[in-house]
């Protein structure tokens, strides 16, 4: 909590509601954060590929977090509330009540999660359809965007279709929540659900996919009023809202963001005058944020890592030494490399990570997970080495991304990178040496909170714009440099890399040709 001196200081909160669970954060105008909370939220899998949430239980956790990081504040000094959460599709009746998306008529689980697949066959006869709009996302449209799940619901849940009142992203259903107001942000709007900004809606899509109904209501389920993030939403906070929040009434709430699009914001627009970085004196077009969370890093790690026959051990040993487990895996490569760069200990192990299918580039949920390499051994040091190409595979990854940036015409110099694996030192290191560029970390770890935070400033009228606000509350930490004498291991690891994707698909074409 602030001290005594610190009774001038204005506050701002930020909320992110993640996969598993949500956090609050609050940030004074420097963007440090004092004071901080989190607590879980139910995931369930009523059958494979299908994940749902419940969103009311979600917002209860935000009430929650939100009452613990302002406890003891004077209310004068909190001007602005941000949210940002997960891409995840939020379904409430004409009476602004939760609606079943499962066929069980459950209707608190009212939430399809981002990662959900079940909309298979919609996607692609969405992507057959080569409409233009598909251009602005890629050229192909994911199985985790909003219109193909929108149309299984019209297709597989009829009843709650004819009972639908809104259909939210998340992060728009949180800032209804907070102010009654339905206005969704341009974030959510063109990265997940075809709004494109310079056209808006284009009824031609929604007619050819089969969802000319949200059409002949002028969108009015989807969101028929846009606004920039940051933007204050209504007249600010509501009365209930407030109440549940333990926040004053009437204070700024901005128009939302997407999690990683606010890690993003908290990390990127950062000064970096001093820091000899080649991003200085270039564009913020020359910087990319990495936000390390659950959706680019975390699924495939821990899959094989607590999939492995020496996680128990691993697991006993970490906790017998006060160690995260990762941290334990870092210090026991650090034994077993030699005189070996750590790095070079998998030559003969390769991973393609995509064990719940590839998100970008290449837009392929059919892809799998891969592990070329195996041998018998069953111990600790195997675990150590299959955890460390995961690592370099996700920094594989993250290099194939840039290079189709590069190709499309963006010149990118420096990452920005923050989230829980940010505080990894192998996985920074290999994300610097297997891109060849450096890696700038957040003073604020939580800069996904901080993003947030940005937004509730920015309404707030504090800053006199969105760049002004990350600028000074956007702090730079560490900056991790490439080992350039590792360039010629890791080009020969991509080469690889590139090839377990291109025989995946012969493969597939082989048995295909049965």
């Amino acid at each position: 909590m602030p001290s005594e001196e610190q009774t001038a200081v204005q506050y701002y909160v930020g909320v992110d509601v993640g996969s598993a669970s949500v956090r609050a954060a609050l940030v004074d105008g420097a963007g440090a954060v004092v004071a901080h909370a989190e607590r879980p939220i139910q995931v369930w899998e009523p059958r494979p590929d299908h994940y749902e949430q419940s969103s009311a239980d979600i917002w209860a956790a935000c009430c929650s977090v939100t009452k613990e990081v302002v406890r003891g504040v004077d209310a004068s000094q909190i001007r602005g509330l941000g949210f940002d959460a997960t891409c995840s599709l939020v379904v409430v009746d004409k009476q602004c009540q939760p609606l079943a998306v499962n066929s069980e008529g459950q209707h608190h689980r009212n939430v399809i999660m981002w990662m959900d697949h079940r909309a298979v066959s919609q996607v692609r006869r969405i992507n057959a359809t080569q409409h233009r709009v598909l251009s602005y996302v890629g050229g192909a449209m994911s199985v985790e965007m909003q219109p193909p799940k929108l149309l299984w619901i019209k297709e597989n849940l009829p009843e709650s279709w004819d009972k639908v009142g809104y259909f939210f992203d998340l992060p728009d259903f949180l800032s209804w929540k907070a102010t009654g107001v339905t206005a969704r942000s341009l974030c959510t709007v063109v990265c997940k659900w075809t709004y494109t900004s310079d056209r808006g809606w284009d009824d031609s899509f929604w007619k050819m996919i089969g969802l000319e109904d949200l059409v002949k209501d002028k969108y009015e389920k989807i969101g028929s009023h846009v606004l920039s993030p940051g933007e204050p939403v209504g007249r600010g906070l509501a009365p209930d809202a407030a109440e549940d929040l333990g926040l004053p009434e009437g204070i700024a709430v901005a128009a939302s963001l997407i999690d990683a699009h606010a890690g993003g914001l908290g990390v990127i627009g950062a000064d970096v005058k001093g820091h000899n970085l080649p991003c200085e004196n270039q564009p913020i077009t020359s910087r990319v944020a990495m936000i390390c969370g659950t959706s680019s890093c975390h699924m495939g790690i821990d899959h094989v890592v607590r999939g492995h026959a020496a996680f128990p051990e691993l697991e006993a040993k970490a906790a017998a030494s006060a160690h995260s487990i990762y941290t334990y895996l870092n210090s026991h490569l650090d034994l077993i490399k030699k005189s070996l760069p750590v790095g070079f200990l998998t030559v003969d192990l390769h991973v393609w990570p995509d064990f719940h299918g590839n998100r970008s580039p290449l837009t392929d949920l059919t892809l799998k997970g891969m592990v070329v390499g195996l041998t018998l051994s069953r111990g600790l040091d195997e675990l150590a080495l299959i955890y460390l190409a995961t690592i370099q595979a996700i920094a594989l990854g993250t290099r194939h991304i840039l290079e189709v940036m590069q190709a499309a015409g963006h010149d990118i110099s420096t990452l920005f990178l923050c989230g829980g694996l940010s505080k990894n030192p192998l996985f920074v290191q290999m994300h610097a040496d297997i891109t060849g560029k450096p890696v700038v970390l957040s003073k604020e770890v939580e800069s996904v909170l901080v993003g947030a935070a940005i937004l509730g400033a920015c309404a707030s009228g504090d800053f006199a714009s969105i760049q002004e606000a990350m600028a000074k509350m956007g702090k730079i930490g560490r900056v991790v440099q490439p080992n350039h004498e590792h360039k010629r291991f890791y080009d020969k690891k991509y080469e690889v890399f590139l090839k377990l994707v291109e025989h995946q698909r012969e493969y597939r074409s082989i048995m295909n040709s049965l």
